[in-house]
């Protein structure tokens, strides 16, 4: 996997990636920390708006600069938005209001979802074979599951010596030395689309996924992680401190066996595609995270069973290994069914659309947990998850070989062959 780091402009862009990750997540914990000077026992509501704001920026804001910077050169617009994204970060120490992290968040999303989506669709220009590409989607996903396992644990260190507010410091580094990375590379010249009207551009990457059966069956797939994650995320404390009784630190431990799951199988990913295909891989994926929320609830109807703990962490395990099959080839279908005039757009579609679920199973998941309990919520995002998984399966279809051309071949009377030109003794 790691032969593709020989590629210079690769390994200047993935030492990039790493940076602001590790900027961003402690950016995370430092700001929940802000939250909870300004708002006290409020944080959580302060939190909640804040993540309510991210997703309305990258669902809104990603194919709207798509289409404005299509003539912009990637280089310039990867480099300004991550020095935007380092000034909000050198602001934020300074907010003194909630409306004022409000206002911060969302233009630190915005630069995100300029960022991300243009970062995405340059690394199959610079890496254009396939074999390749396919490392490096397995160690972009291995760098996002180590960010979330390591970022906790390095801003922990940190909060030790000094205060949390020179967690913003670290953001701010993180974000400038991925600008200098950026800046330092050289990139492949990417060809721009013809002119066109404003809503055209905005709307073509939506267009392209309309028309692209295996597109629109990575939406319905989209719905199926979306479903699953949220579970994941919005209710594993909840879970683990009172369903199952257990301690802050068992919560960092189910968060680790699913990350440590998703991780295992970004290593194996390389050689598992070389065998099989995008589409069973990633239908395989769509097919375990259902029977895993499944399994969540079954688990949750007898909390004090001995074997409820190991139980879920073998559950959150599998669920983040199926979660890594679905999004892990997903970038390569999104390259495959789209070329150097379309490729941005398409790839902000997908991280417009790909959050748009966020934004539905989010809520679905803490207001069902809250009022039907926890069984009875993973239950529903079960039926979702696999109602989405039925619907992409059924959209795209496994390709039919071409039956075999059969002609008969009658011995032919002498006035036929003298009939037919093609007869040539």
């Amino acid at each position: 996997m790691l032969d593709v780091l020989r590629n210079t402009a690769y390994r200047k862009l993935f030492s990039a990636q790493v940076v602001a990750l590790i900027g961003t997540g402690m950016l995370t914990v430092a700001l929940g920390l802000l939250a909870f000077d300004l708002a006290g026992g409020d944080a959580g509501i302060v939190l909640g708006i804040a993540l309510t704001i991210k997703m309305v920026a990258y669902v809104g804001v990603a194919p709207i600069m798509s289409a404005l910077t299509n003539h912009i050169s990637r280089k310039t617009l990867l480099v300004s938005s991550d020095v935007l994204r380092a000034a909000v970060a050198v602001s934020l120490p300074f907010v003194t209001e909630a409306w004022q992290i409000y206002i911060l968040i969302f233009v630190l999303q915005a630069a995100s979802a300029t960022f991300t989506p243009a970062f995405q669709a340059l690394i199959p220009e610079v890496l254009p074979r396939e074999s390749h590409y396919t490392r490096a989607l397995s160690l972009s996903r291995l760098a996002y599951d180590l960010e979330s396992l390591l970022s906790p644990i390095l801003a922990a260190a940190l909060l030790t010596v000094i205060s949390y507010h020179s967690l913003f410091v670290g953001t701010v580094f993180g974000f400038m030395a991925s600008a200098a990375l950026v800046l330092s590379t050289t990139l492949p010249v990417m060809r721009a689309s013809a002119a066109a009207p404003f809503l055209d551009r905005l709307t073509r990457g939506v267009r392209v996924f309309w028309r692209t059966p295996p597109l629109r069956a990575l939406l319905a797939m989209n719905m199926v992680v979306a479903a699953s994650t949220a579970m994941i995320i919005v209710n594993t404390v909840v879970i683990v401190q009172t369903a199952l009784g257990r301690s802050p630190v068992d919560y960092a431990i189910a968060l680790a066996c699913y990350g440590f799951g998703s991780m295992l199988v970004a290593l194996a990913l390389p050689g598992i595609l070389e065998r099989y295909s995008d589409r069973a891989v990633m239908l395989i994926g769509c097919s375990v995270l259902p029977l895993g929320l499944v399994a969540v609830a079954v688990a949750l109807l007898s909390p004090d069973a001995p074997a409820a703990w190991p139980a879920l962490l073998t559950v959150w395990f599998v669920l983040g290994a199926a979660t890594a099959l679905v999004l892990t080839p997903s970038a390569r279908i999104l390259r495959r069914h789209s070329d150097d005039t379309n490729r941005p757009a398409v790839f902000a579609a997908q991280f417009s659309l790909s959050h748009a679920c966020f934004i539905l199973t989010y809520p679905l998941a803490g207001i069902l947990g809250a009022t039907l309990g926890l069984a009875p919520t993973a239950f529903v995002l079960a039926a979702v998850a696999l109602t989405a998984g039925i619907i992409a399966a059924q959209i795209w279809k496994r390709p039919t070989p071409a039956a075999p051309l059969t002609v008969p071949n009658p011995s032919p009377q002498p006035s036929d062959r003298r009939r037919d030109p093609s007869n040539v003794d």
